[in-house]
């Protein structure tokens, strides 16, 4: 991630200051988990920690006073061993990668902190409770560290997720040209991939190639990839991708590239071999819906208003290939179970920070789906658009949205 300069971190500091009326924050960076006896899995930091102060490398916190704009870094304990096997930097190179003031030892943490509450009565961190509330799997401990250390030794602690989500939901001018970057490679993979679509066997093998061609771009999967052929398509987050290709139909292909710390996220459904006529014409009203949402996005739109909306259109849809009775069924959710929209970004799931109105610079998906759980049939088409001062733009509309 060498595209950002430390200005960068430094300005969204800044930022970050006038948010919280100069207050002080303290940010987590995660830390290394288990992922089998003794080895770790692949290390990927905090986005807002990196948003922050751009530290990719495991056990680092940040405390940033908005008064005074002062930002100490905080190394991790780490022995020679550790430091052998695995390297890291060094303090120089943080504070250059940064631009912090200072880097303190892990062990002065506590000691630096009363030193602080002398005049910050009040802390902002990252409160991982409402998070695990709405997750099925393990936090990264970190955050949750920090803030037991912070309630301690503070009058009180805010959350600051919110106002961290609000930042980053609205991207600058050089945020969106690496998401462009990472979207512009994502559909030259896409495109190659089609076009050899008969020539693979396995899923494993499209996903090998998008993983050949991000990584010979020194870039990335920006999350677990899913290439769903046939019914697996039916089950939202499969990931195995081991199976080998359907007698007839089709897979479904999510994937996106991380560039320089952001990301794209596109979703295709091709014909792997000659596709049903149920297949197809699913696909096709399908198609239809997914333009029909892009067009609807403009700037201060309400997000309310958006939902419905779409809801509206799927429905249509539903009624137009035998799905539905008509719109006002209840079963619409048994077909198309997720979101239409996300944010992206840092993270591939950006907050929006709980925004009502759609504002330009944010970058969101449209991503229509059907899934026939009976039939066998999952289907999903995916684009990234920004969010425009007079309407929108689909980074992703050069690639094809047909099923053949």
């Amino acid at each position: 991630m060498t595209r950002w300069s430390a200005d960068y971190h430094t300005q969204n500091r800044r930022k970050l200051a006038q948010k919280i009326d100069g207050g002080f924050v303290a940010i987590a960076g995660h830390v290394a988990v288990q992922r089998s006896n003794d080895t770790a899995q692949p290390f990927k930091q905090d986005a807002n920690m990196w948003y922050l102060s751009g530290v990719t490398e495991p056990g680092w916190q940040l405390l940033y006073d908005g008064t005074r704009d002062y930002a100490w870094l905080v190394r991790p304990d780490t022995d020679e061993v550790t430091r052998i096997f695995d390297g890291g930097i060094d303090d120089a190179q943080a504070l250059a990668r940064s631009g912090a003031d200072t880097v303190i030892a892990q062990r002065d943490l506590e000691q630096t902190l009363r030193q602080i509450a002398r005049t910050h009565s009040a802390a902002y961190a990252l409160d991982p409770k409402p998070l695990a509330a709405s997750m099925s799997f393990a936090l990264n401990p970190a955050a949750a560290r920090l803030y037991a250390v912070l309630e301690r030794i503070f009058a009180g602690v805010t959350d600051v997720r919110r106002d961290m989500a609000q930042l980053r939901a609205v991207k600058t001018e050089d945020e969106l040209a690496v998401i462009r970057a990472a979207v512009q490679l994502t559909t030259r993979a896409f495109e190659h991939v089609r076009e050899n679509i008969a020539s693979y066997r396995h899923e494993y093998e499209i996903e090998a190639e998008f993983g050949y061609r991000f990584r010979r771009a020194n870039a990335q999967f920006a999350y677990d990839p899913i290439v769903a052929g046939g019914k697996n398509a039916c089950t939202l987050h499969y990931i195995a991708n081991d199976a080998a290709r359907p007698k007839r139909g089709a897979v479904l292909i999510d994937v996106g590239a991380e560039v320089d710390g952001y990301c794209a996220d596109i979703t295709r459904t091709y014909g792997w071999t000659r596709p049903t006529k149920r297949v197809e014409q699913l696909h096709a009203a399908l198609r239809t819906a997914h333009h029909e949402i892009i067009d609807l996005i403009e700037p201060h739109m309400p997000v309310a208003d958006y939902q419905r909306q779409v809801d509206d259109i799927m429905k249509r849809q539903m009624v137009s290939v035998g799905l539905l009775t008509s719109t006002a069924d209840e079963a619409y959710r048994t077909y198309f179970p997720h979101a239409v929209s996300h944010g992206l970004g840092i993270d591939v799931h950006d907050s929006l920070g709980g925004t009502r109105l759609l504002e330009p610079g944010m970058v969101i998906t449209v991503e229509p789906g059907l899934y026939l759980a009976d039939e066998g049939i999952g289907l999903r088409i995916e684009d990234d658009v920004v969010v425009t001062a007079t309407g929108h733009e689909n980074l992703s509309a050069s690639l094809s949205t047909s099923l053949m």
